[in-house]
């Protein structure tokens, strides 16, 4: 609840953290197309008006629009214009449209096929982390366990901790392909810590899920850790559902 000690109003943050123009107005029509107010089909206003519209010049309007094509939500073709392509075309695992999905308020669905996600390659990367990890690895996941309990993951410090220990373990497994992922598993991890808590803190403790998972790890165990990230995830995900419901 709001008045719980730790807890801390979140407000999500801008996706990339871009201050250039064209990287403002780049969010901006992201966002509004992951919120549906452009549907895949919809041609965007013509490049002259939505510059007028947006007040900024065309240059940063074509800019804008070059960072959206190359994520796979929009397609210019001469005399069609700019058009909102298919949802099958969208890069949903680039970072900046899991953040742009995040600040349009995602669907139940879209949340639920994250958890999915998660729940494929993240076991399968902590049993292989388990196997491989370096004295490093956990140092960097201890440390990151340390400023998890130290900050709460109501503040911007102890979630960049979260992203961090679940990051190593992604390094951690020694797998090319898997690493190729970690940002975007990253960033489903980050915005759907600060999704349920939007409204209210935590309903449990995750930490004590997080070191059990730690702990398997560093005794170098396979099938324990394999259970213990399918159990982190399986418990973050119906914290989620309980706020989708709050």
């Amino acid at each position: 609840m709001r008045g719980d000690p730790g807890y801390e109003d979140i407000k999500l943050p801008l996706a990339s953290g871009s201050r250039r123009i064209h990287g403002s107005v780049a969010r901006d029509l992201g966002v509004a197309i992951l919120a549906g107010r452009y549907a895949p089909g919809d041609v965007l206003p013509g490049e002259i008006e939505f510059s007028e519209q947006l007040k900024v010049s065309r240059t940063a309007y074509r800019e804008a629009v070059r960072i959206l094509s190359a994520k796979g939500l929009v397609e210019s073709r001469p005399r069609t214009g700019t058009r909102v392509t298919q949802r099958s075309r969208w890069n949903l695992l680039d970072p900046d449209i899991l953040a742009w999905a995040f600040e349009a308020e995602p669907s139940e669905t879209f949340i639920r096929d994250l958890f999915e996600l998660r729940m494929i390659v993240e076991p399968a990367a902590a049993a292989l982390a388990a196997e491989r990890r370096s004295g490093l690895d956990i140092s960097r996941m201890g440390h990151a366990l340390e400023e998890m309990g130290r900050y709460g993951l109501a503040t911007e410090i102890g979630r960049a901790a979260d992203q961090s220990f679940h990051n190593t373990i992604l390094e951690a497994a020694r797998n090319g392909p898997l690493m190729a992922l970690s940002s975007s598993i990253a960033a489903a991890v980050t915005w759907t810590t600060i999704f349920k808590q939007r409204r209210s803190a935590l309903p449990r403790d995750p930490m004590p899920d997080h070191r059990i998972l730690y702990e398997a790890i560093v005794a170098g165990d396979p099938a324990a850790a394999r259970a213990a990230m399918t159990e982190l995830v399986r418990l973050a995900l119906a914290d989620t559902e309980l706020s989708l419901k709050a």
